[in-house]
């Protein structure tokens, strides 16, 4: 009776995972997805933030990840970790509560590899695009806020 009890704990802290890594996985689709957003909307409202070198460098750091791994067939880590998690858990398929299951499925829509590595390859250019169009303030080049008569009177 005890080891049962285990066992059902041990089942509930994997799927817990489970979801945790789920939940991590729709973090990082968003912040790729909204950073996107945040930088072009943030630059047409001349918001400074949008171009911090940390987050641009982040932010594409992110989508190249995805790119690269789309290029090479690889799978994400994380879909590895989350299935891993789930056979721990005894679950076969998906059946995580509702917030769960919702971001579980618009992570895995049903189309082709093909498919997902050229939305993947489009939205890498859109950022990289956008490193020309609201370039970032590099941290190593400072910003003198003199003017030149300041400097010469």
């Amino acid at each position: 009776m005890r080891l049962q009890r285990i066992v059902v704990c041990m089942q509930t802290l994997y799927s817990l995972l489970a979801d945790a890594v789920v939940f991590l996985h729709g973090a990082y689709v968003a912040f790729v997805i909204f950073g996107l957003l945040a930088v072009l909307v943030g630059s047409l409202w001349g918001q400074r933030w949008v171009s911090n070198f940390w987050f641009r460098s982040l932010h594409l750091t992110m989508i190249l990840v995805v790119v690269i791994e789309s290029w090479l067939g690889i799978v994400c880590p994380l879909t590895t970790l989350e299935k891993f998690l789930r056979e721990k858990a005894g679950m076969g398929d998906y059946t995580g509560d509702f917030i769960g299951r919702w971001v579980h499925d618009v992570l895995f829509m049903d189309l082709s590899p093909a498919t997902f590595t050229v939305m993947y390859t489009l939205f890498g250019l859109s950022v990289v695009a956008t490193l020309i169009i609201v370039p970032p303030r590099w941290p190593w080049r400072k910003s003198d806020s003199r003017t030149a008569d300041d400097i010469s009177g």
